[in-house]
């Protein structure tokens, strides 16, 4: 590929977490466009045929997102090869059960690196070449999650809020340097994440009424989900095309119904205390 990497076809993509679900999605449709895309995956003998489909446009890279020294590496060794990455799409993670007080620190600080720390540092890596050439995206996979929680998803909601708050701030920030940054907040869809991809914390008996079902619920989803990939990589890339790209796009029928209940919740709340919440300025 090397001979090739001097004039890349279309746009060149690195996707996190390509080896399955929404990466994989996304990956074959940007393939289909025309693109060129680099798939990154701490596994990847499951893109072996979408290389061999694709050989001239296709490649695998190994990459654990938190390492961040190999994540920085990796970056480097894409514009090397291509002169540019034109969209980063950080979507590697994995799902977490548990109650707050159920849930160790090593296991809130590990979905942390994963969620947060990893793609912040590929989104500094990649900004300085985006910045260069004017031009640019980078698509950050939340959740419905990280607008909204419940309990047993704390810790994971805690991860893609703080995605959220970032990407938020670095919107405005890249703005002016002619890149655009998207939010993409899937509900439940047809992918491994409650599945193979899904942990759970050691239980308390505590949490057996307010945690317990959703335990047993959510593995029992798995293959069941109302959500295509598919369909949802194809809304991702029209997204990306228009020109006045959404901050934030949520994908499926639940997330737009719980995102929008959960609006309305904070806008009652919002209206009930605001004469409270307004009333602690200084006199003068």
């Amino acid at each position: 590929m090397s001979s090739l990497a001097s004039a890349p076809a279309g746009r060149v993509w690195l996707i996190t977490g390509a080896s399955s679900g929404f990466g994989r999605a996304i990956a074959e449709a940007a393939l289909a466009a025309g693109d060129t895309v680099v798939a990154a995956a701490r596994r990847i003998e499951p893109l072996d045929d979408l290389v061999a489909k694709y050989p001239d446009r296709a490649r695998a890279i190994e990459l654990d997102v938190t390492d961040q020294q190999r994540a920085a590496t990796a970056v480097a060794d894409i514009v090397l090869w291509y002169g540019r990455i034109d969209v980063l799409v950080n979507n590697a993670g994995r799902g977490l059960v548990g109650a707050v007080e159920e849930t160790s620190d090593r296991e809130l600080r590990d979905l942390m690196d994963l969620h947060f720390f990893g793609p912040a540092a590929l989104t500094r890596a990649v900004l300085p070449h985006m910045r260069a050439l004017k031009s640019g995206a980078i698509v950050q996979l939340t959740s419905m999650g990280g607008r909204l929680s419940f309990a047993g998803v704390g810790a994971y909601s805690a991860t893609k809020f703080a995605l959220e708050g970032l990407t938020e701030a670095l919107a405005a920030e890249v703005a002016p340097f002619g890149i655009k940054v998207m939010i993409v907040e899937p509900g439940a869809f047809r992918t491994g994440f409650a599945g193979g991809a899904l942990a759970q914390t050691a239980q308390l008996d505590a949490y057996a009424d307010s945690v317990g079902a959703f335990r047993s619920d959510l593995p029992a989803s798995d293959g069941k989900q109302p959500g295509d990939p598919a369909k949802a990589a194809a809304a991702i890339l029209t997204a990306l095309a228009d020109e006045h790209i959404p901050l934030r796009l949520p994908l499926g029928n639940d997330a737009f119904d719980y995102i929008r209940q959960h609006l309305v919740a904070e806008e009652k709340d919002l209206a009930a205390w605001e004469h409270v919440g307004r009333a602690v300025d200084f006199d003068d």
